[in-house]
């Protein structure tokens, strides 16, 4: 079964990296966010009594990293009881193959994502051309063919709830994918928001080693509707989460979160929306 399984002919290590490589955050005691290169992946869980999920997956060639972070914070030999995928882009499903053969654990994403990870349908290109820095410019060597989980991915329930993470629902966050997904929990306002939102200028290479503390929008190369994304992030602001774990960027909470989220709302054309790019609509938003 497992042979059925495998990433694009395009799949490579990418030489990009940050200065929070390898750096690990208790956001809070259940909710681990841990940075591969330039990515995060998210640990949902108590490390007390080892029941957990991986919200995505890294980076490529990032799956003994992310089994020694597991092993660091959950014991040996631990393992989820699922991965959880905000979308499939290549950077939150780097490992995923490498992790589902070790692990036999089941892969959930929302029904959109389905086709990007079932090797049915590639992602639109990433676009070179957009208003950006060398990132954008960097982004057609990307992987961006399909990968192929076979029956090992399910559909995210349509309920909204999320198979072993019962007090987090998922939230249909669309924009950079079709099939992207935030989660939140209300108890506590936690939001673990993939690349709906980002906390560093994922275009610009110099932020994106620095990663200086900006809340922006989704990655402008890979984000193919704006308006979509807008609403996303309207959606998300209006939830007034207390803290944020994005996919790209350190974790964001409080007084600064809440600010900077309604700055995003307000001005999204601005400080989210490319001058010009072939996914950019040049009619009024």
């Amino acid at each position: 079964m497992d042979k059925d399984i495998s990433y694009g002919n395009d799949y490579k290590f990418i030489p990009a990296t940050s200065i929070g490589n390898g750096l690990g955050i208790e956001v809070l005691p259940d909710l681990y966010c841990y940075t591969i290169q330039i990515v995060n992946i998210v640990l949902v869980g108590n490390p007390k009594n080892n029941d957990f999920v991986l919200v995505d997956a890294g980076m490529p060639h990032s799956a003994n990293e992310i089994m020694d972070v597991i092993e660091d914070r959950f014991g040996r030999n631990s393992r989820p009881k699922a991965i959880i995928l905000t979308h499939g882009h290549f950077d939150h499903v780097g490992a995923v193959i490498e992790l589902v053969k070790e692990w036999q654990v089941p892969v959930y994403a929302h029904e959109l994502e389905i086709p990007y990870l079932t090797g049915k349908e590639s992602y639109p290109n990433p676009d070179a051309s957009v208003e950006g820095g060398m990132v954008a410019k960097m982004s057609p060597m990307f992987p961006n063919e399909p990968i192929n989980l076979g029956n090992h991915v399910e559909t995210l329930p349509s309920d909204g709830s999320v198979p072993h993470m019962p007090d987090l629902r998922w939230i249909h966050t669309p924009g950079h994918a079709p099939g992207h997904v935030s989660f939140f929990r209300e108890k506590d306002r936690a939001l673990i928001a993939g690349d709906a939102f980002v906390t560093v200028k994922q275009d610009f290479l110099y932020k994106v080693f620095t990663q200086e503390l900006e809340i922006n929008g989704p990655p402008r190369y890979l984000t193919t509707d704006w308006q979509a994304a807008w609403e996303s992030v309207k959606k998300l602001e209006a939830l007034k989460p207390s803290v944020a774990i994005t996919g790209h960027g350190v974790p964001i909470s409080g007084e600064t979160l809440t600010d900077s989220l309604q700055k995003l709302v307000q001005n999204f054309e601005q400080i989210a929306i490319p001058d010009y790019g072939k996914y950019v609509d040049k009619r009024k938003h």
